[in-house]
């Protein structure tokens, strides 16, 4: 990898003497890490931990995640580990057991949002946002995957959130950068990078933040991150934002083994992570709080008597499905089409207010179809935390059989009926099937399928699961 010359110049004065072991440490393979779901793998494996979250771990090598059915099932999520910080700046400035209202900007391919659901609160709302369709698309199906229900996709411009004024408790802004963390691991990001990239980026950031900072509560908490290293897009753009709009820096704790270093300018706070120092890729974070009292209450907009957007089921169909849920009397029950969706009660008024201003691509929990009186069970259900198993049929496939099942190959069972069934891999929901007579109909999504081959020996998944770790 040949670094831009004018990159290295400006990383030398940055670094000084540690610009060399920085160096080296670019050159050297990017490690692997992961991030459990501690929802459905309440695991310890025996893995080295990720310091600075509490459900991270790395991995000796880099499997082929593909052919791990964990990981359809949403288990877990392949995350880079300096970016698991995200998760050590919202439980040192935020109140995580309080009802929240939380915005991912810039949320795909899913990482922060899947992230962040694990450590909110059920009766807190998160609002996923992708600007671009078809990775918002992605982060549906990592959503989905993930299965907290709490969850809205939203699929809009920064600039479109001003119409939710006051509306969230904390934003995260992981902001697109000119990406010179990732060079080890991206060489295009190599290729894409120059000097007029980084102040284009630097721009782009500035307008980004104006676009949200009015959605953002008075004595609300903005975590913005990058992963890039150039003060342009870092500490500047935040010591402007904090001048700009009279916002205060918040400071954050660190264990100095971490290897962290923070950076001062201008009273505001920035945190870097660099390779040499880190088991991990570049990334630079900072908090800032918004000026003016917090507002706690959340349902001030509940009693205004408004036309809602969103249209709840009919009491019979409710009735078909409700004990699908575990503790189904949680729930407001939605119905757009012949779809059946659910979405914790207490965030109805709040996911109606989006739905009113923004577009919404996924929603809560897809649990069913409804035709008449026949149900079709959704996939979503099938991944849903809350989803009540002991309701339905189910059958544990090995590996050689979840994978084919996950292709959407046809599979078969030692059986006859006219049932759904709930097929699972080492306990683990990984989606439906329909038994007809002797057939087998594999109900897995199309566009979700595994399209790598299958290695012609699978012994024993070691290879391919994570469950060799637990």
């Amino acid at each position: 990898m040949e670094l831009p010359k004018s990159f290295v110049t400006r990383m030398q004065q940055q670094l000084g003497t540690a610009y060399i072991p920085f160096e080296t440490a670019l050159l050297q393979p990017a490690p692997v890490s992961i991030r459990l779901n501690n929802l459905k793998l309440p695991a310890s494996p025996e893995l080295p931990s990720v310091p600075w979250t509490q459900t991270g771990y790395y991995l000796p090598e880099r499997p082929l995640f593909t052919l791990d059915p964990l990981l359809h099932a949403g288990g877990y999520y392949v995350q880079e580990a300096s970016s698991m910080f995200l998760e050590q700046a919202l439980r040192q400035t935020v109140d995580l057991a309080q009802p929240l209202r939380v915005l991912d900007l810039c949320g795909a391919p899913g990482g922060k949002s899947t992230h962040i659901a694990s450590l909110i609160s059920q009766d807190s709302l998160l609002v996923s946002n992708e600007v671009i369709r078809s990775r918002a698309s992605i982060l549906a199906e990592n959503v989905t995957k993930w299965g907290s229900g709490n969850v809205l996709v939203t699929s809009n411009d920064p600039r479109d959130f001003g119409r939710l004024e006051d509306f969230f408790d904390v934003m995260v802004v992981d902001a697109p950068c000119s990406g010179e963390g990732m060079f080890r691991k991206d060489p295009q990001a190599v290729q894409e990078w120059s000097e007029e990239n980084v102040k284009l980026c630097a721009q782009r950031q500035q307008r980004i933040l104006m676009d949200v900072w009015g959605a953002l509560k008075p004595g609300g908490t903005l975590i913005y991150s990058t992963c890039t290293w150039n003060e342009a897009e870092n500490e500047n753009n935040m010591v402007w934002l904090a001048g700009q709009e009279n916002a205060a820096s918040l400071s954050l704790d660190l264990d100095p083994a971490w290897g962290v270093v923070p950076s001062e300018q201008d009273g505001v706070t920035g945190y870097r992570f660099y390779p040499h120092q880190v088991q991990g890729e570049g990334f630079f974070l900072a908090v800032i709080r918004k000026a003016g009292e917090a507002q706690d209450d959340h349902s001030a907009t509940s009693s205004k008597k408004k036309k809602h957007k969103l249209t709840p089921a009919g009491k019979k169909e409710q009735a078909l499905v409700a004990n699908w849920l575990v503790q189904p009397e949680r729930y407001t029950w939605l119905q757009h089409g012949e779809v059946m969706s659910a979405i914790p009660a207490s965030l109805f008024e709040a996911a109606d207010q989006v739905y009113q201003k923004l577009y919404v691509v996924y929603a809560g929990i897809e649990v069913a179809e409804v035709k008449g009186k026949k149900l079709k069970p959704l996939h979503a259900l099938a991944l849903s935390q809350h989803l009540n198993k002991a309701v339905f049929r189910t059958e544990e496939l090995e590996l050689e059989a979840a994978l084919r099942y996950l292709r959407k190959e046809d599979i078969s069972l030692d059986s006859n009926g006219n049932d759904w069934i709930l097929l699972q891999y080492q306990g683990f929901p990984l989606g439906w099937a329909k038994q007809v007579g002797n057939r087998l109909n594999n109900y897995y999504p199309k566009e979700w399928r595994i399209r790598m081959e299958l290695p012609q020996t699978i012994a024993g998944g070691t290879l391919y699961s994570l469950g060799q770790y637990l």
